[in-house]
Parts: structure tokens; sequence; C-alpha cells
């Protein structure tokens, strides 16, 4: 008999018309002492059968037997992880874990329970946090808190439900070393929900989809054969990586275009220019700065350098002082170029792009857009925020009606029209112009910010982590809808992420920004692989892995605050290099 065994379960929410069946004949068997991920959709029930399995929630068929017994309510046994911290907010970290350990372990002594509490907080790193209350703690630090307050309860399986997927990259990481350790050395049997395919394969024995909702199932099993402990750089020179990889994560992409795409106009876009780009400039020139003069450069020189920053430096006024963020960045665009900024949390990358965008004031140096200092926003520039910013009493094609309103003000109605239907379907909107903003789901949301943004012609496109707040499933479709929608336009963009894959996919070069404060271009990256790129197409690209290994190691030669050296930043280079030549000889 299996250790933890998942018969023929299924759940439904609602009643009526309003009826919803989740998940349907989900079925697992789980040895002790084994490493489950559960791969899914955002909505497809993940959460929904991690609180079965805690007993939190009855099914309506089937259920889970646990050592030999059916799961009838949530046990000790069985400890659990949500997203969300779930903290005490009155309570230290220590009272937080001790709440736990005191009810379950009524009987030991208060020395024991005490003795216990410390144990796990030193497990998870925060015992120099020990007496602080949640408002003091990082969000990382909250989930170590929520971590430690799990295991000290002694649970025969751990239980987590996408705990890291709110939490920054490095912040990820290392939790996702901590997880590693309390597999290897607890030997506990774990159970997590992710969205996250790299994270899976780093962690995991074996790794199984969630068919999308209604009546999701589990779908074809993954088994991982790598050997630990598993080093995330170092994975990307192993064979089997590269080739389990590619299989989960085509495997997804089929699973999401199976639940069904959404459907598209044949819509010609209409021949309209955008006020900025008349070629009557006359009253134009009279609104602009008297930098638009200074900065005015040939043609031949300005597609060269279309965007510029040069000698970029933001100082912000501190209680404690001036705080430089960032200094002397120096970076050159051409026409239609696209870069992304890379680096750790605290680097300076948004900084950046606010400054750009015209929403943050330049201290020192200037930024230089087409022959014009850019000193405060305009149309010209349009932004896409990580929160798709749209006002939620309006409709989709309304939302993106408002800036089209204002940029084409010798456009007809027609014309208008066109241009906002054209870019909503473009983005997979075609049935849901009339849907109000806020019965839109987070991925429509930021599809209405990226229809937006293209609708206006801008000179430059924004993108500030766009796809930072979605679940991978939903962020890969909108990479290839961005992408789409780009190699049509070839607008000039710069986008900010933290998500290597991210960078690699859309990127002519990518810009490695060095740690905050005082932040600086570390490395550039120039990104040689064919366009138009789709993410099937990198996966089997030979090179790929060469540009994901180069950022990954990148970005490990700056954890934790370090400051690398010029010797060793170059020896990364050269590394990925050397692998090319050897790859592309072979």
């Amino acid at each position: 008999m299996s250790f933890l065994e998942i018969s023929a379960l299924a759940k439904h929410h609602g009643d009526g018309v309003n009826r919803t069946n989740v998940l349907g004949d989900v079925n697992l068997k789980v040895e002790e002492g084994e490493f489950i991920a559960i791969l899914g959709f955002s909505g497809s029930g993940k959460t929904t059968l991690i609180s079965t399995l805690a007993g939190l929630i009855k099914p309506d068929k089937g259920g889970v037997i646990f050592k030999g017994k059916e799961v009838g309510g949530p046990s000790p046994d069985r400890g659990i992880v949500f997203q969300s911290y779930s903290l005490m907010p009155w309570l230290t970290v220590e009272g937080n874990v001790d709440l736990a350990v005191s009810e379950v372990f009524k009987g030991k002594s208060k020395a024991k329970r005490q003795e216990i509490v410390r144990h796990y907080i030193d497990m998870v790193g925060l015992s120099h946090a020990a007496e602080r209350k949640p408002a003091e703690l990082s969000g990382g630090m909250r989930q170590r808190v929520a971590v430690a307050r799990a295991l000290a309860t002694k649970p025969e399986v751990l239980l987590l439900d996408e705990p890291l997927s709110a939490l920054d990259a490095l912040t990820r990481a290392k939790l996702q070393d901590e997880f590693a350790a309390i597999s290897e050395n607890e030997k506990k049997t774990i159970i997590l929900i992710t969205n996250d395919v790299d994270e899976a394969i780093l962690l995991a024995d074996r790794i199984i989809p969630l068919t999308p909702a209604p009546n999701a199932t589990l779908g074809k099993e993954f088994k991982v054969n790598l050997a630990r402990p598993r080093d995330r750089v170092a994975m990307n020179s192993s064979d089997e990586f590269i080739r389990l990889r590619s299989e989960v994560t085509e495997y997804l992409m089929a699973m999401g275009i199976e639940r069904g795409a959404d459907l598209a106009r044949d819509i010609v876009l209409p021949n309209v220019t955008p006020i900025f780009a008349r070629e009557n400039r006359s009253l134009e020139n009279k609104l602009l700065p008297k930098a638009y003069e200074e900065a005015a450069k040939p043609q031949s020189l300005v597609e060269e350098k279309y965007l510029e920053f040069s000698k970029l430096t933001k100082v912000y006024s501190t209680p404690k002082g001036p705080l430089t963020v960032i200094e002397d960045m120096d970076l050159k665009m051409k026409k239609g170029e696209f870069i992304t900024l890379i680096g750790h949390s605290g680097c300076g990358k948004s900084t950046a792009l606010s400054m750009v965008a015209g929403l943050n004031k330049i201290t020192k140096g200037s930024i230089v857009l087409d022959g014009k200092h850019i000193e405060k926003a305009g149309p010209d520039r349009a932004v896409v925020f990580q929160a798709p910013s749209l006002l939620p009493w309006l409709t989709a094609y309304e939302n993106v009606a408002l800036g089209v309103d204002e940029v084409y003000p010798n456009a007809n109605k027609s014309e208008k029209k066109d241009i906002c239907e054209y870019y909503l379907s473009r983005v997979g909107l075609g049935d849901a112009f009339n849907k109000a903003a806020s019965d839109l789901s987070n991925g429509m949301k930021q599809r209405v910010g990226i229809a937006r943004a293209f609708a206006l012609s801008p000179k430059l496109l924004l993108l500030d982590e766009p796809f930072g707040m979605l679940d991978s499933l939903t962020r890969w479709e909108l990479q290839d809808v961005l992408m789409d929608v780009w190699k049509r336009t070839k607008v000039t963009a710069i986008c900010v992420t933290h998500d290597v894959d991210e960078a690699i996919l859309l990127a002519d070069r990518v810009v490695m920004m060095s740690n905050g404060p005082n932040a600086r271009i570390g490395n550039i990256m120039e990104v040689d692989l064919p366009h138009p790129r789709s993410r099937k197409d990198l996966l089997n690209h030979p090179d790929y892995y060469a540009y994901r290994e180069e950022l990954l190691d990148f970005l490990e030669a700056y954890e934790g605050g370090a400051n690398p050296t010029e010797e060793q930043l170059k020896s990364i280079e050269e590394k990925r290099a050397t692998r090319l030549k050897r790859q592309r000889a072979a």
C-alpha cells in the first residue's frame, strides 16, 4: 500500500448555474520520502487539490488515503504552507512558531517545546530575527517563518501550495535550496504545487501536470533522473535536464493550446498617423523644451542612437543622506531594437525605466529619444506595468480607446474604432471588447494593457516586469502575444525582467545590471538567435542554454550583494563563447 494515495477524487464549487466541476477523477500514489511536483495553469484546481490533501475541504467523490486511513479532516501529520504567509502580526517569529508547537506537543515540557521551536527557526536561517514581528520582515523571511512553523509540528507529509510564487527570483532561489535540503535531511514526503518548470525539475522526483479545469485531472507523469544535489546553473550543461525541460514545457504548451484560444477578428489596420509623428511639426515644436534644439542630430546618427542614455544617474534623498541608485549609466539603442534589463532586486532596473518614461526626474546625465531630451511623460512612450492599471469601470475597448482618442486627433471615429479592435484582436481578446475590466482575469487585463500600449503607435515601448504577477503558463502565452505584435510593428522596446528565459526570448541584447546602490551596467549580452522567436524554437536551439547559463552565472556572481571583478565577469562571457564555439563545431 502507498504511503499516501488519492483515489478517484472529484470536487466542485457552487451549485446550479454557478456550479463549476473543478477536479474530476484524480488518482495518485505517493511513496514515503518522495518529492512530487504538481504543475498547472491558474484556475486548474491546484489549491483545491492541496486543500483536499490537507483535509481542509471534503471531496464530492473518492478520497485521500494516508497510511491506510481515509483523511477526514486536518491533522498535524500533514503540514501545509500556503502562498500567503498567514502569520499572527502581533506575535514574533518565535511566537508564531511556538503557537503551532504548543498546540501539537501539549504533552512536552516547555523547555522541550522551546528547543523544537529554536531548532526549526535556525533551520530556515532566522535565528537572528527570532524576536522580530512579521511587519519587520521581508516577504522571503515571512515565508521562512511559515515553513519553520509547518516543519516544527514534525509532519510526515509537507504540502506546499505555490509557497514561492510571490517572491523575487533571488529569494525564491534561496528558499528552493532550503526545500531541497529539507527533503534530503528530514527525509520528508513533500508535495509541491507550482507553476514553475525549473523549480519542479530542481526539487522533485516526479513531475505531474494537472490538466486545465473544469474536471481537471492528473496528466502525463515525468520522472526526474538527475542526481542530487542539483545545481541550477550546472544543470544547463546536462543533456538530461535539457531533454526533460523541453519535454515538460512542450507538454504544458500543448495543454494550453487545447484549453482554447480567444477569438480574433480579421481587421485591417487603418493608415492613420499619431500626433507626435505628423510631418508638419511646426505647432508641436512650439511645445517642445529647449533641449530639443540642443539634441537635434542628423537622421543617420539618430538611427544608430535612436535612444541614448548618457551618464544617467539617479540620487534619492533619505534621512541617512543621499542614496545613489544608478550611477553613470551609458547605453545606446538602434531604432527597432528590443533590449531587456535584468538584475537582482534593488539594481535600479525599474528606476531607469521610470526615468525613460518621464515619470521620475533625472538627477544627472540625460536620456535622448529620436533627437529629443526626455524631461516629462509623453504619448511617444507607452508603458506596460506589472499591474495592468486599467480603469475597472470601463470595458476593455474603452480602456484602449482612452489613449487612442488622445494620440490620433485627426482620425475619424471609424478609424479609431479599427485601431482599438485591431490590437485587442491581436492580443486574443476579439470576443471580450465589451467586458468590463473588473470582470477580466489578471492575464486578460494584461493583454488589454499590451493592446493599449501598441495602439498608441509609440516611438518607445517600455515594459516593467509586465508578466511578473502571472503564473508561468499564462506568462508564456502573453510573451508569445507580445512577440507576435512586436514583429508587426518593430517598435523600439525595453523590458525590465527578473526572468532569465524571458530576457533571452524577447531581446536582441540583454543588459545585465550590477547590484545597487550605485548600480551600473555590469555586462551586455548579444543574443544571436533567429527572429521571430518562439519558446518552442528556443527549447530546441543548440545555443539557447549557453545564453541561459551566462545569465544565471552573472546573477550568481552578484548574489547576496557580491561585487565581482571585471575578470570574473569576463570569464563568464568567455565561458559562453567557448561553449557556443564547441557546439557549432560539433
